[in-house]
């Protein structure tokens, strides 16, 4: 009917979304008020009335119109604020990995540099002296992850002169007491999981065991997590994207979920492929 049809264009004359899907929802509309026109036609009512008496059950045109615009565009506004908060926290956590990362990597730098001074405090010395212990704690103290440093008179392992049965150097340090031994506390909260590693270097004279902590349990739960909330959130996004297009399907899911972008960007390939067809 001719006036049903310039009703239904009139109501989505100026809405925006899916063609598609408003093609769709236009002919659910226009199937609604056939029907209903149909019904009234059965109760005696003329034609031109049961159209007018089925327009007005559905709403002002007015008010139909407005509640389609804000219902398409709450629907795009939450897809994006989905897309949008799967990046933010893929770059948020990326970010914090990425600093956790470059400060390990400055400890690493750092802790070499100690061993350095500390083997040529010790260079070819006997002993160690009062005044080479103030240096060798001085080194230490200026960093904030060495925790335990521990020196080892080595000389006479190899040729297996030191007391016990010793085929290299680090099983005599992992039994022996240690001609030296300093201690300091370090920031190391529980929360952030942190752990202890060693760290040796030495020459035929001493050998330096130091102990560092480092946070790289909590670096890997970042990571984790971040790569996890992102890789949800955009294969959400990335379904909903499907179902407003008409194209969601149980094999579309399973690809977003385990190839996430790449999937979406094979999704996209196809469905543009198609267009073109």
């Amino acid at each position: 009917m001719k006036q049903v049809d310039l009703f239904v264009n009139s109501v989505y004359q100026n809405t925006k979304g899916n063609k598609k899907e408003i093609l769709e929802m236009k002919a659910e509309m226009r199937t609604h008020l056939l029907e209903a026109v149909h019904d009234l036609k059965q109760e005696g009512i003329t034609e031109e009335e049961a159209v007018k008496i089925a327009i007005s059950r559905f709403g002002e045109e007015k008010e139909i119109r407005t509640i389609l615009g804000e219902m398409f565009k709450a629907q795009q506004v939450f897809a994006k604020w989905i897309l949008y908060l799967s990046l933010a926290f893929l770059v948020l956590f990326l970010s914090v990995f990425g600093w956790l990362w470059q400060n390990a990597e400055e400890q690493s730098s750092q802790i070499s540099n100690v061993a350095t001074e500390i083997a040529t405090v010790l260079e070819n010395k006997t002993t160690i002296t009062p005044e080479m212990i103030m240096a060798i704690e001085n080194s230490i103290i200026k960093t904030d992850f060495i925790t335990t440093v521990k020196i080892f008179d080595v000389r006479g392992v190899k040729e297996g002169e030191k007391p016990g049965d010793y085929s290299n150097v680090f099983e005599y340090v992992e039994e022996a007491t240690p001609d030296y031994k300093f201690n300091q506390a370090v920031w190391s909260p529980e929360w952030l999981k942190p752990a202890f590693y060693p760290y040796g270097n030495g020459d035929d004279q001493w050998f330096v065991s130091m102990e560092q902590r480092v946070f790289s349990k909590v670096m890997t739960i970042i990571l984790f997590v971040g790569v996890t909330i992102y890789w949800t959130l955009f294969t959400i996004w990335a379904t909903i994207n499907a179902y407003h297009q008409k194209r969601l399907n149980i094999a579309w899911i399973i690809i977003f979920a385990l190839s996430n972008i790449f999937g979406f960007l094979v999704y996209y390939l196809v469905g543009k492929r198609k267009v073109m067809a």
